[in-house]
């Protein structure tokens, strides 16, 4: 058996200069070639069972001098031979207690073609190895490796022996090493953190009496170091400065100025070294540090990189943040001289590995996210009024920087001001009826036949009247009327006939025009105005729209998705219907897209009318209050799916759906008056709410977070030339499937006093500004096509002045401009801490054509076009951050990609299982996979999900679309209860420690539980109606249930039995007959165990059980369980089931188990068994149970056995029928032959 996939803790990082990056994840050695675009090469399993933690390349030299690093993988101007040099690198692989030898084989002339291959066998250690390096002055391959009780070792490689051992007087544990060596033996110095929080530094072949042989003599300490409060786990020298580094679990970071170490004669640097820094700012332990001539780097258990400047006082200047939860396990920092570029690479404990490319320019601006959010800016605005609303001036340009930015503040005397270059202008002056309340909203237009953008600006009054004027030109603005009443709310939406205003007025109406911009000959702006039918909003308190979006769902018809005041949901539509209403006539397709002047002005004509301006248009479909009372904030449409955020603390994924008819009364509950008839059944579905963190409940937007692994760049890249490609050759359009998918994002809103950009996958705060709360106007630079590049500013209003998180005239704070959380992803990080269940859904069939050109081609070329078959498993894990995450894995190159982060449980994920049904299968291959997916752990929480998993043509790789289908919780039904005050409440600690599905039923899926206050629960759960009953709870263990597992029986008659086992801490497997309870209803009654066996000793962590028919026996089976615990072993015990039999007596036939016949075979191993399986193939190789003599047949072979049981179960049986029966088993016993 292969590995094919591996996800572990990245531990060991190393740069190759600056054209390769090795890694060591688990056992596994990985090479990424970083030039032109970083991407994996080469990958290896060289320790075996031992984790890597260190790779130490033998001879930097190998790499020709001649030969630039940059210009070997892009062009030839960089002084490249053209003749193909093939180059390797010897790497000494160490971890755990093992030791061996790698080589890199380097192909100049194709940086792709990179190779690794094992020079000898493992070198095993009789200690942990902290630290190896190559000696350079030898002719052969020795080694000196530094070990954890303070020793070193000169070991051959050839041979992989020990020549020299040597001993500190200091014998003390080591939590890290540093050797520092140079030609020989005798030169090494090993500088040592020990376990009584001190640096000792001594010489392993210091002295004449030990230097040449593995004597007794021990080297005594040279120098002693001190000052850590808590053990050192990593270690760093700067030969350069003479500098020292320790990074501590005192979650500090010191800087010692030791002098000269190692080198010719193995200097041991100053007497008496003093403490040059100490850096404080991580906020758990710090695992690596690197020393570089101006910065130190320093990683630790809070998931950051932090870059300190030297020179500064030792401040922080950067914060390189990516990983999730577990921390940085490994950090490397390559060798950038003078004013280069330098690559930064972190390792999470997630598996993931992330790198950054660092500027000189870059390293010295102060970009800590806690030191630039207090820095405040007052952009000092003028006049005696009040700010009341700040915009900015029309969405900016992409490559816009925060210095070009320009926004407007209007006042409450109806004054907007500019604020540009850092200069404070006022661009219009409003009339005493925009005095004392005001809204206003901006927009940025493309002016009809010009190229460039105009920038509107819109203002409503108390009165009704909006006053829509160009920024530049504000004296060719037009008045508008929303009313006579106060307008609540102004939108800018692009819409299916261009830019529309929405203006919300009284009586729940939405008035809407479509605005369009003209440039006169004189060179100035005029506004057209096209009145387009209100919409009406259902009754209710707040009445007035607060967000919208436009989808453009066909040439003649659009969908309008709203949210709001209420927290309600909402969908129009306008199109051919509404030319119907408006034109009292259907025209044809010609006459529609035809006129253009004498249409326009009779619709102009047939709006001046009253019947007309009465129509409104009402909701197809309504959420009502789905975000709470306090309203909806936003809504954004990504790739077919919308997204909402409200003040309820939830951003809810929805989509526009067909309806049932028997549905369509139900959504147009809240709506009154003549609708447009809803021809499509269309409804709008609520796919899943994802919450923000604890104490974030005002949320105002999301932001979406682009991929970040940069082969999916390539990967794109190919597809849209395969596509083009295609058109040339077939002459036809290809039309790519794109389905709707859900993308990462993440959250803007405010969380107590600050203005907070939360990543809920990741679970960290991206940004945080103290702008004193919500209640407030404000906008967000950038803001463009709402993606979240990574870097950001904040302008508000803040006590009658204008503030900003960044001074206008520099840039913000960034994490880098590569990806949406700073760097590169060259590997996708799972879970940050530990893995507490898998499952498997099945597996993806795809397809991907290999074509490299995209010009016209021949006939010959067009055969010559393969299509490569590919297919991914599609796997779940749940762990311990609280999250599920649905990742897809190559088998063939080992690649893994995160489809989904599902972060709704409340504690650790402990078990989770599925119902997967294939769809779109075509001989082998299946297209998509349809699964009910069920999870639940701590605080006795349960989630649903439907996961729909299929083949994503345009990136060519997996899509999952994740539908929240039910959750539970058990003290949620205490909470509802009345008198709750006069009952024991639930134990909040109970939970879910294994989950197994018993039952598929036509409208729901019965489920049991295995509960940590010894219950055995049986759930119900309906995607139909989206929610989960407990059915019912049983206690019979009456001690922490661990494990469930369900088997499936079928007699000869085609009678099919369920049968469930539950394990608990005592070391007994309990059998239940769930037979009648997944056929019944009825759930009032708790079933009874009909067998009990004693398996292990101590707690049973896992339960697998599969049956074997026999062939002899009719109608009966052998059922093999596997069991294994905490004391070690594994148990085997076989389960013999007999034939349905008829009860004479009473003339009733029954189904009836007499007796159940058990036979176990433990396995003792050095370990607790965490988990087992098994397959139906080793069912043969278990030994076969006891038979009885005459009723049942001779009993032959019980020395196995160390216990067997009998059992009765007899349902539905009068007391004689009982009796004739237990005097049956009675007799036979007597007859077994011990």
């Amino acid at each position: 058996m292969e590995t094919a996939a591996l996800v572990a803790p990245a531990t060991a990082l190393e740069f190759l200069q600056d054209a390769f990056l090795l890694t060591g994840e688990g056992p596994v050695l990985s090479v990424y070639s970083l030039q032109p675009r970083p991407k994996a090469c080469a990958s290896l399993s060289v320790l075996q069972h031992y984790r890597i933690h260190g790779i130490r390349p033998r001879n930097w030299a190998a790499v020709p001098s001649q030969i630039s690093v940059t210009g070997a993988y892009g062009k030839k101007e960089h002084g490249l031979s053209s003749a193909t040099e093939h180059n390797f690198y010897d790497l000494a692989v160490f971890g755990g207690k093992a030791v061996r030898l790698v080589r890199l084989h380097v192909d100049f002339q194709d940086g792709d073609h990179l190779q690794l291959e094992i020079l000898g066998p493992l070198m095993e250690l009789e200690d942990w190895a902290l630290d190896v390096r190559w000696l350079s002055g030898d002719k052969h391959s020795l080694l000196c490796v530094a070990v954890a009780h303070n020793c070193a070792l000169l070991l051959d490689v050839g041979t992989g022996t020990a020549l020299v051992q040597r001993s500190c007087l200091e014998g003390c544990l080591l939590y890290s090493a540093l050797l520092l060596v140079h030609e020989s033996w005798a030169d090494a110095v090993l500088v040592g953190g020990t376990v009584f929080n001190q640096l000792v530094l001594w010489k392993p072949g210091g002295g004449e009496e030990g230097g040449g042989s593995d004597s007794g003599c021990k080297a005594p300490v040279e120098r002693r170091l001190l000052g850590h409060s808590g053990v050192i786990f990593n270690i760093s020298y700067l030969q350069e400065k003479g500098w020292l580094a320790s990074a501590s679990d005192d979650r500090s970071v010191r800087v010692w100025g030791v002098g000269a170490l190692g080198g010719p004669g193995g200097k041991c640097g100053d007497l008496n070294p003093p403490c040059l820094r100490v850096l404080y700012g991580h906020q758990a332990r710090v695992f690596s540090v690197c020393l570089s001539p101006r910065k130190v780097f320093s990683a630790g258990e809070d998931g950051a990189c932090l870059v300190w400047d030297w020179a500064g006082g030792g401040t922080v200047v950067r914060t390189l943040k990516g990983h999730r939860a577990g921390g940085v396990r490994a950090l490397a920092v390559s060798e950038g001289t003078g004013d280069e570029e330098r690559w930064v690479a972190t390792g999470g404990a997630d598996g993931g590995v992330r790198l950054w490319r660092l500027k000189k320019s870059e390293e010295r601006k102060e970009n800590m996210e806690e030191t630039v959010t207090e820095k405040l800016t007052n952009l000092k605005f003028p006049g005696h009024s009040m700010p009341k609303v700040v915009c900015i001036a029309g969405e900016e340009d992409e490559n816009a920087t925060w210095r070009q930015s320009k926004f407007v503040v209007c006042t409450d005397q109806g004054i907007v001001y500019q604020y540009s270059n850092g200069q404070w202008e006022i661009v219009w002056e409003g009339t005493p009826d925009f005095q004392s309340y005001c809204v206003m909203e901006t927009v940025s237009i493309r002016a009809k036949d010009s190229i460039g953008k105009v920038h509107l600006c819109a203002v409503g009054n108390l009165s009704g009247s909006i006053q829509v004027f160009p920024i530049s030109h504000p004296q060719s603005g037009i008045l508008l009327t929303g009313g006579s009443g106060k307008i609540h709310s102004l939108i800018w939406q692009e819409g299916a006939e261009g830019m529309c205003l929405l203006a919300s007025g009284a009586e729940g109406l939405v008035y809407r025009w479509c605005i369009e911009v003209k440039l006169n000959e004189n060179c100035s702006f005029a506004l057209s105005v096209n009145h387009l039918p209100p919409f009406l909003l259902p009754p209710c308190t707040k009445r007035w729209l607060t967000a919208t979006v436009c989808l453009h769902s066909g040439s003649q018809e659009a969908l309008w998705v709203c949210g709001d005041r209420r927290g309600s949901l909402l969908l129009f539509q306008e199109g051919r219907e509404l030319q119907v209403l408006l034109t009292g006539t259907e025209q044809s397709e010609d006459e529609v897209n035809g006129s253009e002047g004498d249409g326009k002005s009779g619709l102009m004509e047939q709006r001046e009318n009253k019947e007309v301006q009465d129509l409104k248009l009402q909701p197809l479909s309504c959420l009502f209050g789905v975000h709470g009372k306090q309203g909806v904030t936003s809504v954004y449409e990504y790739q077919g799916l919308l997204y909402s955020t409200g003040r309820d603390g939830c951003v809810r994924v929805f989509r526009v759906q067909s309806t049932p008819p028997e549905k369509l009364g139900e959504n147009r509950k809240h709506c009154t008056g003549k609708t447009v008839e809803n021809k499509g059944k269309l409804q709008l579905e609520v796919l899943r709410v994802q919450r923000a963190c604890k104490g974030m409940e005002w949320l105002e937007r999301v932001l979406i977070l682009e991929p970040e692994i940069p082969e999916e760049e390539e990967v794109r890249e190919e597809c849209q030339n395969h596509c083009k490609t295609e058109q040339s050759f077939r002459g036809e359009e290809v039309k790519t499937e794109n389905k709707a998918r859900e993308v990462r994002f993440v959250i803007a809103g405010f969380h107590a006093a600050h203005f907070v950009v939360w990543d809920p996958v990741r679970q960290e705060r991206l940004l945080a500004v103290p702008c004193g709360g919500g209640h407030r106007s404000w906008f967000l630079w950038p803001s463009h096509k709402g993606v979240w590049p990574g870097y950001g500013a904040l302008v508000f209003i803040k006590q009658g002045a204008v503030l900003a998180s960044q001074p206008p005239g520099e840039e913000p704070s960034w994490a880098g401009r590569a990806g949406g959380t700073g760097g590169w992803g060259l590997r996708e990080g799972v879970h940050g801490r530990g893995i507490g269940c898998v499952c498997r859904l099945g597996r993806i069939e795809g397809f991907r054509n290999d074509i490299q050109t995209t010009g016209n081609m021949t006939e010959t070329e067009r055969g010559e076009v393969k299509t490569e078959e590919c297919h991914w498993e599609v796997v779940v894990t749940g762990g311990e951050d609280t999250s599920l995450t649905i990742l897809a894995v190559h088998p063939s190159s080992g690649n893994i990609k995160v489809l989904s982060v599902i972060t709704d449980h409340i504690s650790s994920v402990r078990t989770v299982t599925a119902v997967t049904h294939p769809e779109g299968e075509t001989g082998n291959q299946t297209q998509s996979v349809s699964a009910l997916l069920i999870s639940a752990g701590g605080r006795a929480q349960m989630q649903c999900y439907r996961l729909m998993i299929g083949w994503d043509r345009e990136r060519l790789v997996p899509s999952c679309q994740v539908i929240q289908v039910a959750s539970h919780r058990l003290d949620e039904q205490w909470e509802r209860k009345r008198n709750r005050h006069k009952t024991v409440k639930m134990d909040p600690e109970t939970r879910y420690m294994s989950i197994v599905v018993v039952d598929e039923r036509i409208d729901s899926v019965l489920l049991a539980v295995a509960c940590s206050d010894g219950a055995v629960r049986l759930f119900s759960v309906s995607e139909v109606k989206r929610q989960i009953d407990l059915l019912s709870e049983t206690f019979y263990h009456q001690r922490c249930v661990l494990s469930v597992a369900t088997c499936t029986l079928e007699d000869g008659k085609g009678n099919r039995y369920k049968l469930l086992f539950s394990a608990a801490t005592d070391g007994k497997i309990a059998v239940w007959d769930l037979t009648e309870a997944s056929s019944s209803t009825d759930t009032s009654t708790a079933p009874i165990p009909c067998l009990n066996i004693p398996a292990h000793q101590s707690g049973i962590n896992s339960l697998a059980v599969w049956a074997e028919k026999l062939e002899q026996q009719e109608g009966g089976c052998l059922l093999t369980v596997d069991s294994g615990g905490d004391d070690g072993q594994l148990t085997v015990s076989t389960i013999r089931r007999f034939a349905q039999t008829v009860c004479s007596t009473c003339h009733i036939s029954h189904r009836r188990t007499p007796v159940l016949l058990i036979a176990s075979r433990h396995c003792r191993t050095s370990r607790e068994v965490k988990g087992c399986g098994g397959g139906a193939g080793k069912a043969h190789q278990m030994p076969r149970p006891p038979r009885l003599l005459h009723y049942y047949g001779q009993v032959t072979n019980l020395s196995f056995s160390l216990s067997f049981t009998f059992l009765l179960e007899l349902p539905h049986q009068s007391p004689r029928c009982r009796a004739g029966a237990i005097r049956k088993p009675h007799a036979a016993l007597r007859q077994i032959h011990y």
